[in-house]
Order: structure tokens, then C-alpha cells, then sequence
């Protein structure tokens, strides 16, 4: 079990590196948007790695929470976008 912690712990890393590049590299705002969002979705997804490693779930409220804030965020940011001058 902890192998399988500790690949999807790396996965979760290197993929962050990936979106973060994104994200930094992004020739428009809606395409930094969505690496923003898919780093949150990846701390979301690190912190529930690390909540099964420790079995300990006071971090839930956590995880529910950066839920909700990722997608009111991004509902108000897509909602209020203006286009990119091309």
C-alpha cells in the first residue's frame, strides 16, 4: 500500500511540474485558468494521498473546502473573462 502512496505521490508531483510550466507559459488567460485549477485539483488530490498514508481525516473539512473555492472560482472567473487581444 505504501508503494502505490508513494508512486501516486510522485505522479502528483511531476504532473504538478508539468501544469506549472502551464500555467507560467500559457499564451492565454483561459489556458492559465485551467492549470490554475489543475494545480488545485492536484493539492486537493495530495492532501487525500496524505490523508489515507496517515489515516487521520481531520483534513476533510480541508479537502471539501478547497473543493468549493476551486469551483466558484473558476465559475466566476469564466463567467467575468474578457477575450484576449490576439
Amino acid at each position: 500500500m505504501t508503494i502505490i502512496l508513494v508512486v501516486s505521490g510522485v505522479l502528483l508531483f511531476v504532473s504538478a511540474l508539468l501544469i506549472g510550466y502551464r500555467v507560467l507559459a500559457g499564451p492565454n488567460s483561459l489556458d492559465r485558468l485551467v492549470g490554475v485549477d489543475a494545480l488545485l485539483a492536484i493539492a486537493i488530490c495530495g492532501l487525500t494521498i496524505w490523508m489515507v498514508y496517515t489515516r487521520d481525516t481531520t483534513l476533510a473539512p480541508g479537502v471539501v473546502a478547497l473543493t468549493l473555492v476551486g469551483f466558484i472560482g473558476s465559475v466566476s472567473v469564466a463567467r467575468f473573462r474578457v477575450r484576449d487581444e490576439e
